[in-house]
């Protein structure tokens, strides 16, 4: 099939080079010049574990193409998926203007039949809004059907996720479009859940929701653990081999980040809201999220007695590890937190230093190393439980650093041994 994404992000990308290495014609869409042409030379403008290779393979087959032209893109495809950004407003609900925008390009460019595919997350009633736009502002008589096809990528893991789903979540409202869809997605031989656009939009909202409310829920739970004296890990394994819980997202730490599950759970509670239900049990869930990072603050506190003057070394910026990705990142908060108190903040990441250039500016001191981080300072917080900080030389540590204090944000260091090496060691929910 020819295809055309119309958003060249993180969802687009990868979709688009996953579509192409299906055997797929696959035209990618952005309007920024400088990561169209970044693409063009065939590298990439995010880090995603094998993104580079499989853009590059595909360019080279000339299955998979760049333009900044979104009328290229529309004339080109019999699919288009809008993958454009949906970030949060003030109050919580997702900007759709650059929706509405494609929708609008879409009708006035397509001139044979098309289907329109949600994939960025958008709320519900998105798609009515999208056909509405269409057939108010096309100019011929060339028919189009609107389909929703949520993502459910992992940063970090989204070509597996991709390649080999749990589900492919399909919301149409025409058996010409399930048809389209089925035969896109028939080499992965995955299940395929069909319903309509609108029960495909709350799919994605709520699934998002539910495994935000599992972490904020052990992210409580921790605390009780910490005031009783119980563990937190063996707790939570205790529960997870439960197989109606199933260990998935109960590691306790300082809270959950990234693009998506703090702006889709502001968006959920508002579109509850609107619809006249107050979700109130999301709403506990972002004050649990937001508590977890005043926790490790207090934690410090404790620790280093007064903050002025400290220098912390911060293990960590993305918000999870194998991603460059900062937004929302726990770590960003906590360290700017951290420079308002008057600490001096050292910080190495494996991926995402350049993001946090552009966040942090020259107000903290980027390392090349764990090691380099670490000399002189008085305390090492883990925040992103990257492989490379799982296998540290804590010997060699414990020469280098001012105070032997370490605040694992992640709970992926053992207690007893550094205790033992006699560093002062805190954890979330550890006993």
């Amino acid at each position: 099939m020819k295809v055309s994404i119309i958003g060249a992000g993180y969802v687009g990308l990868v979709t688009g080079a996953c579509l192409a290495e299906l055997g797929n014609e696959v035209l990618c869409v952005d309007r920024n010049v400088s990561k169209i042409e970044i693409l063009n030379s065939g590298s990439v403008p995010i880090y995603e574990p094998g993104l580079e290779e499989l853009i590059q393979k595909n360019s080279g087959k000339k299955r998979l193409s760049f333009t900044v032209s979104i009328e290229e893109g529309v004339r080109f495809a019999d699919v288009i998926f809008i993958c454009v950004g949906t970030p949060p407003r003030d109050d919580g609900s997702a900007d759709l203007t650059a929706i509405e925008e494609v929708s609008d390009i879409i009708a006035e460019c397509m001139d044979s039949y098309k289907l329109v595919v949600e994939k960025s997350t958008v709320p519900v009633e998105t798609g009515e809004w999208v056909k509405k736009t269409i057939e108010k502002f096309k100019r011929n008589s060339a028919e189009f059907d609107i389909a929703s096809n949520p993502e459910f990528l992992r940063e970090g893991s989204a070509i597996e996720d991709f390649m080999n789903p749990d589900r492919i979540v399909i919301g149409v409202e025409s058996l010409k479009a399930e048809t389209i869809l089925r035969e896109l997605y028939r080499p992965l031989d995955a299940k395929i859940v069909v319903t309509n656009t609108k029960g495909a939009e709350i799919i994605k909202h709520s699934a998002n929701s539910f495994l935000a409310m599992k972490i904020s829920f052990i992210n409580a739970l921790s605390n009780i653990c910490e005031k009783t004296g119980a563990d937190i890990n063996e707790v939570a394994e205790g529960i997870g081999l439960d197989k109606r819980i199933n260990p998935y997202f109960l590691k306790a730490g300082i809270g959950f980040g990234g693009s998506c599950f703090p702006k889709d759970v502001k968006a959920f509670i508002h579109i509850c809201e609107k619809l006249g239900y107050p979700f109130n049990l999301l709403k506990e869930v972002e004050k649990i999220n937001e508590y977890q990072k005043e926790n490790a603050f207090i934690k410090l506190r404790e620790m280093l007695w007064n903050i002025p003057g400290k220098i912390i070394a911060v293990w960590g910026l993305a918000f999870k590890p194998n991603t460059d990705d900062i937004r929302s990142s726990p770590s960003i908060d906590i360290i700017k937190k951290l420079l308002k108190e008057g600490a001096k903040i050292k910080v190495f990441d494996p991926a995402a230093m350049e993001k946090a250039k552009e966040e942090l500016g020259d107000s903290v001191i980027y390392c090349n190393d764990t090691y380099t981080s670490a000399t002189g300072s008085d305390c090492i917080v883990l925040m992103t439980e990257w492989n490379e900080f799982k296998e540290i030389d804590w010997n060699r540590i414990k020469k280098i650093v001012r105070q032997p204090v370490v605040l694992d944000g992640r709970n992926i260091y053992d207690p007893v041994k550094l205790k033992n090496m006699g560093f002062e060691y805190r954890g979330m929910g550890r006993r």
